[in-house]
């Protein structure tokens, strides 16, 4: 077996958690009057919400950090209490956000706190033994949050921080940080005019300018090709349908608060679309099948809508309009495993072509309110299990995090930091099919049930372009980058050579430019390497009297002249090999 059960991380993330209860600690010393919210550990660090008599400066962070270390060298045990929720109420008056979270605990349920010095708070645990404990810590940020993620409520202010068990992994995670810095999609997107996101037309709606434009228009390409390749077909369906479709599939019950509010056409309620598989499944069901047909396999670049609230909007990675890689496939019960397979062959595929050589692979169980009979769910679960297990794909048991018509694959991609990110995922589902009554007729000219496998290899386009520009740092294969190649003519008596070469890469299939400011030449290459251009070329008396290019990469590197059709011979492999 290849599986393992995802467990939770208990050392570090009670090392983090007790940080955050010093630094809260420290805050309501220095700040009298301040009102605690929530603070949990989160991957690489903590938090903690507070309200506050007077906003926070980032200077506030080092005076905090310095009280945080007192309690730190003092030592201080955390220790747990049980106490009734009378007590609890008494202990926590004039704090609103903690009296709201205990009257959000379930009577059948323990009320405890954690003390360490003179501060208490409410708290569940796990916490170290000790404030000593603590090893190396960084108080990184402070931002606006929302209370509870509503824009409704109060906005607090949230500092972020870090800990570790060593000096030594403190620093090195500060490092990444910086790198992570660097990357960050959003200001990228920015630089090297990818996409923007505009007030004026709401938040979490992506506008993409021609160069990123350009680079989806080539992962499009590339995956309707792979697509094709692996006997998929392409549809399209409507952006808005009415409102039983979705009660039909259930979505309406189960995800009625992330699909946005109906709109009135002809007397009749219609919504903008949060997935597509409903109108795969009607255009199944537009005629009678045959067993013959089956495997169907569907595909559609779709473009959904689904609420996200305003707090949690991060760029191109959480969005509320998005173009899902979406397929559908449609097959008989004893073709599901093989089905299965294709498809994590055609993510492993994609994934290294894309340079994604590590991932992590969960396998998602049945939730606590699911849809359809345990009969049906332990099959659709065999299946994926007997596909990882078929492919020799490592993978970990995530309980309970199934889909409520289906368990799940979840592949969380790696990128360049070792930051995971979420991607392909292949759903099984035995239920849509009941829900919508479809059937094909099988060998033996009765009515079968179909089974339906929801899968998408990239993710979301919106998401994955931002995985992508943090994992290539903007620096793009030759193959994916919107401009491959810059040429740098050295002078304006060298303009018409350097035209004359920008036609000759045309023809030749490479998207090059010439660069004929008035700027000086190393201006010129700072600027190119600025845009992450794989290509620049130097042009002067030298190279036009020898018909050769003076070839610079953007990582520095001077390959020195050559003849242009050698720097075509090269430029084209590395397109042609996608490295």
């Amino acid at each position: 077996m290849n599986k393992t059960t995802i467990g939770r991380k208990i050392d570090l993330e009670a090392l983090r958690h007790s940080a955050s209860h010093i630094m809260a600690q420290a805050v309501a010393s220095l700040f009298p009057g301040a009102k605690l919210g929530i603070g949990p550990a989160i991957p690489d660090g903590f938090y903690y919400d507070f309200d506050l008599p007077q906003p926070l400066a980032p200077e506030d962070l080092a005076t905090i950090e310095a009280k945080m270390g007192e309690a730190v060298r003092e030592d201080l045990p955390f220790v747990r209490q049980d106490i009734s929720r009378e007590s609890a109420r008494s202990l926590l008056s004039g704090q609103p956000y903690k009296l709201e979270l205990m009257d959000g605990i379930p009577e059948n349920e323990t009320i405890s706190t954690y003390t360490q010095g003179d501060f208490t708070d409410l708290c569940q645990g796990p916490h170290v033994t000790s404030t000593g404990e603590i090893g190396a810590f960084k108080l990184l940020s402070i931002a606006g949050a929302y209370w509870r993620g509503d824009e409704r409520r109060p906005m607090l202010q949230r500092i972020y921080g870090t800990a570790f068990s060593t000096q030594e992994g403190l620093t090195a995670h500060l490092a990444r940080l910086e790198e992570a810095a660097r990357r960050d999609h959003r200001v990228l997107g920015k630089s090297l005019d990818i996409f923007s996101i505009h007030e004026e037309a709401g938040p979490g709606l992506v506008f993409w300018h021609p160069k990123g434009a350009l680079i989806r228009l080539l992962i499009e390409d590339f995956w309707r090709q792979e697509h094709l390749k692996k006997g998929y077909q392409f549809i399209y369906s409507p952006h808005i349908a009415r409102v039983d479709l979705w009660k039909t599939s259930g979505h309406w019950e189960w995800y009625k608060e992330s699909m946005y509010s109906p709109m009135e056409i002809d007397e009749q309620l219609y919504i903008v679309k949060p997935m597509n598989c409903p109108g795969h499944i009607l255009v199944y069901k537009s005629r009678k099948r045959s067993y013959r047909e089956l495997p169907l396999r569907w595909a559609e670049l779709g473009t959904v809508y689904r609420y996200e609230r305003s707090g949690v909007l991060h760029g191109l990675t959480r969005v509320r309009g998005f173009t899902q890689d979406d397929a559908h496939i449609f097959c008989r019960p004893d073709q599901l495993q093989d089905e299965i397979i294709g498809v994590i062959r055609l993510v492993q595929y994609m994934m290294g072509t894309f340079h994604f050589d590590e991932y992590e692979v969960r396998l998602s169980t049945r939730p606590d309110k699911y849809a359809g009979s345990l009969e049906i769910w332990d099959e659709a679960t065999g299946a994926l299990e007997g596909a990882l297990e078929g492919t020799a794909v490592p993978y970990q048991i995530d309980p309970g995090e199934g889909v409520f018509y289906g368990p799940k694959i979840d592949i969380k991609l790696k990128d360049a930091l070792g930051r995971t990110w979420q991607g392909p995922t292949i759903q099984v589902d035995f239920n849509l099919p009941i829900r919508f009554d479809m059937g094909y007729v099988g060998e033996d000219g009765l009515e079968h049930r179909p089974v339906m496998v929801h899968r998408a290899v990239l993710g979301s386009m919106e998401r994955f372009m931002g995985c992508l520009l943090e994992h290539y740092g903007g620096a793009f294969p030759v193959w994916l980058s919107p401009v491959q190649a810059v040429i740098i003519p050295i002078a304006d008596r060298h303009l018409d050579y350097a035209r004359q070469l920008e036609s000759r890469l045309l023809e030749a299939g490479l998207r090059a430019e010439v660069d004929s400011r008035s700027e000086r030449m190393n201006a010129k290459v700072r600027d190119a390497q600025l845009q992450k251009v794989p290509y620049m070329l130097i042009v002067g008396d030298q190279e036009a009297e020898a018909g050769q290019v003076a070839v610079r990469l953007r990582s520095g590197q001077n390959l020195g002249p050559r003849p242009l059709d050698d720097f075509l011979g090269l430029a084209l492999e590395e397109i042609r090999e996608k490295r």
